[in-house]
């Protein structure tokens, strides 16, 4: 009833507000292209996105071979996430494999490998955005996972492979695979763990992409998309395919040679742990940090999800007031938090001239600093024969 109405009496009006509350969306939620010859077909339809929310619960579903028992094998020594499982069928030839992975959308409307994981939302309710096919990933896979990482506003984790297509050897093979590479939405990943594998009874090479999959999301539910891959333990493994030099202090170490050309390795300290931060972003980009690029990701999808409700409600600056009060009180508890450094929303009356509002349409801007690594510690230590100026006061004191 609208309060203009006449009444001579009293009454209460009750309201929940204009708007919703602008809740984060979800980011913990892995994609995962793989194959699995010997699947349950029941649990794992071909080309079809299947939702899971405790990966190593289907494990025995997987069936032997291919890569997706493996996969879910290292996703939940890490964590419990939410996966969506597209399972494709391996080709007669490593091309035809790669040609399935990628994917395609038929003349029935199907979409195929990669493509299916764009669906996913819509047939699930959830949205993938840690995306990997590990063991599968050759350069037109991973470029496909990128492409479909920029449509979902996810994040892929990729091995860094030799000239031939097969897992770089050394690590200048890695570093010139990663060259290839110029998207914020991705990061190389070199070389591979080694841990025990049930199906051979014996230690054999472990994706570092599965579980990278699984240490994201991990992290995400434990700590939050402000923190990077980097430095964290890794759970079910015991080794690393290639020794990689690491020397806390040493930038000349093969892990420091790795990051400054943005491959992200794996290092022995205290257990095993990813190390790097940066993206496959050109440099002088903004986005050089994994954080950076989920930040943003992660505040774009948050921010447009939360005003689907204002959509088509009169356009009165009470409106506009409300929905920047909501924007801004949410940016206050993400900086709270340590989610962002700051953050701030407003409205430009240059760029809504009277004839956009006419036309029925507003722009709100904003803008945010993310929360950068700390990638580089420097103390600055120097020798000094000050503190003997008190020497024989000490000793008189005592």
């Amino acid at each position: 009833m609208a309060s203009t109405e006449y009444h001579h009496g009293v009454r209460v009006i009750e309201t929940t507000g204009t708007g919703a509350a602008i809740r984060v969306v979800s980011t913990a939620v892995i994609g995962l292209v793989a194959t699995a010859p010997n699947a349950d077909d029941d649990a794992f339809p071909i080309n079809t996105p299947v939702l899971l929310t405790n990966p190593a619960g289907s494990i025995g579903k997987a069936g032997a071979g291919g890569t997706l028992a493996a996969a879910l094998r290292a996703i939940g020594n890490q964590c419990r996430a939410v996966v969506v499982v597209v399972r494709v069928t391996p080709g007669a030839d490593a091309a035809a494999t790669t040609t399935n992975v990628i994917g395609t959308v038929g003349a029935d409307g199907h979409p195929t490998g990669i493509q299916a994981l764009l669906s996913a939302e819509s047939a699930l309710g959830v949205k993938p955005r840690i995306l990997g096919a590990p063991g599968l990933d050759t350069k037109a896979v991973t470029n496909a996972l990128v492409t479909a990482a920029q449509a979902l506003r996810g994040f892929v984790y990729a091995a860094a492979r030799d000239p031939n297509g097969n897992l770089a050897k050394t690590k200048e093979q890695a570093t010139t695979y990663r060259a290839e590479f110029g998207a914020r939405e991705l990061m190389v990943l070199w070389p591979e763990f080694l841990g025990w594998n049930t199906e051979t009874n014996d230690v054999t090479s472990l994706s570092a992409v599965a579980n990278a999959l699984g240490v994201r999301a991990k992290i995400d539910q434990d700590i939050g998309w402000h923190k990077t891959l980097s430095n964290y333990v890794v759970n079910g493994v015991e080794g690393i395919s290639v020794p990689v030099f690491f020397d806390l202090q040493n930038p000349a170490s093969d892990a420091g040679y790795l990051n400054g050309l943005e491959v992200t390795t794996i290092i022995r300290r205290s257990g095993y742990r990813f190390w790097g931060n940066r993206t496959c972003e050109a440099k002088g980009g903004k986005f050089p940090f994994e954080n950076y690029t989920r930040t943003a990701q992660v505040l774009a999808d948050t921010i447009a999800e939360a005003h689907f409700v204002f959509i088509d409600k009169p356009m009165h600056p009470s409106l506009v007031r409300d929905m920047l009060g909501y924007i801004n009180s949410r940016f206050r508890d993400l900086v709270t938090s340590g989610y962002l450094i700051g953050a701030s929303a407003w409205f430009d009356p240059d760029l809504n001239q009277k004839e956009d509002l006419a036309d029925g349409r507003l722009q709100i801007s904003y803008d945010y600093t993310p929360v950068p690594p700390l990638e580089n510690l420097i103390f600055n230590q120097s020798i000094t024969d000050s503190y003997l100026a008190q020497f024989a006061t000490a000793i008189q004191a005592n």
